[in-house]
């Protein structure tokens, strides 16, 4: 260190207050900084050991904790399934047996129906215990009202799981599902599904059978359903039933780039993709899934595609309301795993 300029302290007209600034100068100048006692120390070194405490246990702690949420955040869409890991597998290491995309096509004004069904779907696909890739979509044409388009971009942003079909509008037999399988063959074209289901939204899958059931089907050319009429068994005798049915992806690509269905897309929605795979010479396997899927037991059927519960279901479709919801949810003891709390009660 430099010593400072002989200048800058002088003795006060040669008092000995003078005296003995020019004294500790001089002293600083051969000593350097006077020794620090013991408190000035502890009041050095305890903000450093502060810093040095936060760097390596609260940073740490959190950047570790930040790790943790994002790898076990599902990517924005909740209501995607990864395949359940089987027993002796190393984590990471299981593939799933099939991708299943399952688009409910519902209409941008059916917001508390769109939110029981994520409730619905949500708890089966967060079981872990499918063993397919199971992607659930809910599908609707454009936006024709201002609330629609300030409300559903809302439920884009929580959920990430709506598909808006820019080319029809809402219709239910004027060429909507024509759209939607054409529309997923364009989206989803470099990551392609094995398997794409048209549902309604008033129909309840429970996803581990439906898994089970499509994982003993051919992945190619591949029409899977409940057969009409609805006391025939035979998946050949016609088409399959509006209310859910899935086709491979290859059937997939075909729909949106054949004149087949193209040039027909007006009339009743199951009927005409019948007509198609028909008309085209496609759909050469076809698997008929009744009697587990079927409509809601009614007091007085009206037909053979209604019948009681039963306990192997894959499907129950025509729930209108939320008192047949409930009971079929009750019935297949859905709310098995709410626990008691102080903060409610249910009796």
């Amino acid at each position: 260190m430099p010593p400072a300029p002989s200048g800058l302290i002088k003795p006060v007209n040669g008092s000995k207050h003078g005296d003995q600034l020019g004294l500790h100068a001089a002293m600083a100048r051969k000593h350097g900084f006077p020794k620090l006692s013991a408190s000035s120390k502890a009041l050095v070194l305890l903000p450093l050991l502060l810093l040095g405490f936060i760097y390596l246990f609260v940073y740490p702690k959190e950047f570790e904790l930040q790790a943790l949420m994002s790898s076990c955040s599902p990517p924005r869409g909740a209501y995607t399934a990864a395949p359940r890991r089987r027993a002796g597998e190393p984590a990471a290491s299981r593939k799933p047996d099939f991708r299943l995309l399952i688009g409910v096509l519902t209409r941008a004004d059916s917001y508390e129906r769109r939110h029981l069904l994520r409730m619905v779907y949500g708890l089966q696909l967060a079981a872990g215990d499918l063993t397919a890739h199971v992607d659930v979509r809910f599908v609707f044409c454009r936006l024709y009202k201002n609330d629609q388009r300030v409300l559903v971009p809302l439920e884009i942003l929580i959920h990430g799981d709506v598909i808006i079909l820019d080319d029809c509008v809402e219709n239910l037999n004027g060429g909507k599902t024509y759209t939607f399988f054409s529309s997923v063959a364009r989206l989803y074209r470099d990551d392609p599904y094995d398997y794409v289901m048209k549902a309604d939204d008033d129909i309840f899958f429970r996803l581990p059978r439906l898994v089970q059931s499509l994982g003993q089907m051919p992945r190619q050319d591949m029409y899977y359903g409940a057969t009409i009429p609805c006391d025939s068994m035979d998946p050949f005798h016609d088409y399959m039933s509006g209310m859910g049915y899935a086709l491979s992806w290859d059937l997939v690509e075909w729909v949106a780039t054949s004149d087949v269905p193209r040039n027909r897309t007006v009339g009743t929605e199951d009927r005409m993709t019948g007509q198609w795979l028909r008309l085209g010479g496609k759909g050469r396997n076809r698997f008929n899934a009744k009697p587990a899927m079927y409509d809601y037991p009614l007091p007085v059927p009206v037909d053979k595609c209604s019948h009681e519960l039963v306990p192997d279901t894959i499907a129950v479709h025509r729930l209108k309301d939320n008192p047949r919801w409930a009971e079929v949810l009750k019935y297949f003891n859905f709310t098995a795993r709410i626990v008691p709390s102080k903060f409610y009660k249910i009796d």
